[in-house]
């Protein structure tokens, strides 16, 4: 598993935009909207893996929840893996609970998959795999 990028909350993507291409020098290097989480998503690569800004399109979505108990921050760390079917199993024999039983797709051309915080210190962990 790599590390394959640290989401973050927001509350105003245009406004974090701003904030993350001063910080990095640059600008985002992709923008999607992730219809089945109902949130809206930009992209920066910083060297080996990303940054990924999320924001909710709706009041009913993991996003917006977290923000209203937590605020904005790092919501997730997603780790790439090269079988994701086989790392659900893995999880699960493991101990580890998931969200997910089953991959879906997310953004980024990925499948994605959740542990709950509750089995991982806290953390929620995102399992991803590019769709080839």
């Amino acid at each position: 598993m790599k590390l394959e990028h640290i989401g973050i909350a927001v509350k105003d993507i245009e406004q974090s935009k701003k904030i993350f291409d001063a910080l990095f020098g640059r600008q985002s290097y992709k923008t999607e909207e992730v219809a089945s989480e109902h949130v809206s998503t930009v992209f920066y690569q910083t060297g080996q893996s990303k940054v990924e800004l999320l924001q909710s399109q709706s009041a009913e979505s993991a996003i917006a929840k977290y923000i209203d108990k937590k605020g904005e921050g790092i919501h997730h760390l997603a780790f790439e893996v090269d079988d994701i079917y086989a790392e659900i199993e893995r999880m699960k024999r493991e101990g580890f609970e998931m969200v997910n039983q089953q991959p879906k797709h997310g953004a980024d051309n990925k499948l994605i998959a959740f542990l709950h915080p509750k089995s991982t210190n806290g953390v929620l962990i995102e399992l991803c795999q590019e769709i080839k």
